[in-house]
């Protein structure tokens, strides 16, 4: 039996494997823009009413979870876009 306090862990579900530029054309379909590329990586931004929204986005084949997840929190989009 789980404890009660794991229950949460199996609610969510799995994130998608992306490369860099999958996750710049999802970024672009939900407003960002493409501001420039300094090697590898590629800086992101959306601007909004009272601020502005800036994702860099290494441009590798797979993105790592960590990375995956640290997109996700900063673009603000939802979870759900990038699940299975």
């Amino acid at each position: 039996m789980r404890s009660s306090s794991l229950d949460w862990r199996w609610q969510l579900s799995k994130l998608r494997v992306f490369s860099g530029k999958q996750i710049c054309k999802l970024l672009e379909q939900h407003g960002f823009v493409n501001v420039r590329q300094r090697g590898s990586h590629v800086v992101m931004q959306k601007k909004t009413e009272s601020s502005t929204i800036t994702v860099p986005v290494p441009i590798h084949p797979t993105i790592r979870i960590g990375t995956l997840q640290s997109i996700i929190r900063q673009s603000k989009l939802p979870r759900e876009l990038f699940e299975v």
